[in-house]
């Protein structure tokens, strides 16, 4: 296999006769790094993935693979390979000249290209099914032999446009596993699109999270998890809930702000004016049902939702200007002492489960 490459993305953008696509982005993907582009769709994420191919051209910027700048290069020209959402197999040839179709395009002999065809079928534990048509198997058999034709090149990054949004929940979980085995034994770059934030998390070494265009925040999945950046990341990645405010005072690494509703709170952080916006991040999971009385930060709010999840409910509350305040309690914490939709309740949390989140660069 060809070494990995690292991907250096500098100031690029995409525009579409009046709309910007991608607005200026800048990222460095380490090599043998498995990175995820995650965001809500328009966001510019396969846009991203597309000119890191060079099916789309690039506005304005450079995108370097290792120590070559392939803005202006074909893709077969670029040491990449995608997989295509779609599988784009075609139906007429067996699994073996399907894998050799790019060896063919490339001049290689015929024993040649189907011997290297077979051997990543093998790869891939397809070999028994060589002879047959892609009509002839499963989803799941069609992405693996995908995967196998975009591997046979041997690409220092493989770039997969969610390669698992056609298959089954059951099936999903366990190509997810066979994916990360896969870029752990190759050891290239995986560029990997995907609006799941499961996916992403299970996946990545790096996530990075797009919204209208723009890198809202890149980093592993646990910096993500524990200290989202922007308000979108906590929302958009759904483990943090959202208080909006304005700063009120700032003492001794510690800024107090006020949300509309009048209620104020607390967050480890400085370097905010008075008067000025502010964002702050709640983990869901940390947050409790308090006995009323009890001094803790927090408020009051009504239950509007309550949802069983096996190991966990998720209790929704309004309160604090915002409508969907939401509670992780474990099962055994929630069945201890239940509440109902309409209940009063008050809710508290440590000042070190809160985060002081930014705003994205315009």
């Amino acid at each position: 296999m060809t070494k990995a490459a690292e991907i250096d993305i500098v100031s690029v953008s995409k525009i579409y006769g009046s709309t910007t696509a991608v607005h200026s982005i800048s990222l460095k993907i380490p090599s043998g790094s498995y990175c995820c582009f995650l965001g809500p769709s328009g966001c510019g994420k396969t846009s991203t993935l597309r000119m890191i191919a060079g099916h789309e051209t690039i506005s304005s910027g450079d995108i370097r693979l290792g120590n070559t700048v392939v803005t202006d290069l074909p893709p077969a020209k670029r040491g990449t390979a995608m997989m295509f959402q779609s599988y784009a197999l075609f139906p007429h040839l067996d699994l073996i000249d399907n894998v050799a179709f790019s060896l063919k395009m490339k001049g290689v002999e015929k024993e040649e290209r189907r011997a290297k065809a077979l051997e990543m079928l093998k790869l891939m534990q397809m070999e028994p099914y060589a002879n047959r048509r892609p009509a002839q198997l499963s989803g799941g058999q069609q992405q693996r032999v995908a995967l196998a034709r975009a591997l046979i090149t041997d690409p220092e990054a493989l770039l997969l446009d969610e390669p698992l949004s056609a298959l089954d929940p059951f099936l999903k979980i366990r190509m997810r596993a066979e994916l990360k085995k896969l870029q752990k034994n190759l050891g290239i770059t995986f560029v990997h699109v995907t609006h799941s934030q499961e996916e992403a998390m299970a996946l990545a070494d790096i996530i990075v999270i797009m919204s209208d265009g723009r890198i809202e925040q890149a980093a592993s999945p646990r910096e993500v998890f524990e200290r989202p950046a922007t308000a979108f990341v906590a929302r958009f990645m759904g483990d943090h809930n959202v208080l909006t405010g304005r700063v009120i005072s700032s003492a001794d690494g510690v800024l107090t702000l006020q949300v509309p509703e009048g209620q104020t709170f607390t967050v480890a952080g400085e370097g905010r004016e008075e008067g000025s916006p502010i964002d702050i991040g709640i983990r869901t999971d940390r947050v409790r049902l308090r006995e009323s009385g009890e001094k803790t930060l927090g408020f009051n709010g009504v239950v509007s939702n309550v949802e069983y999840r096996g190991a966990s409910v998720k209790i929704t509350v309004m309160g604090a200007g915002s409508e969907d305040f939401t509670v992780i309690a474990s099962d055994a914490d929630y069945f201890d002492k239940p509440v109902a939709v309409g209940d009063a309740v008050s809710l508290s949390w440590g000042l070190e489960d809160a985060v002081l989140l930014g705003a994205v660069a315009a």
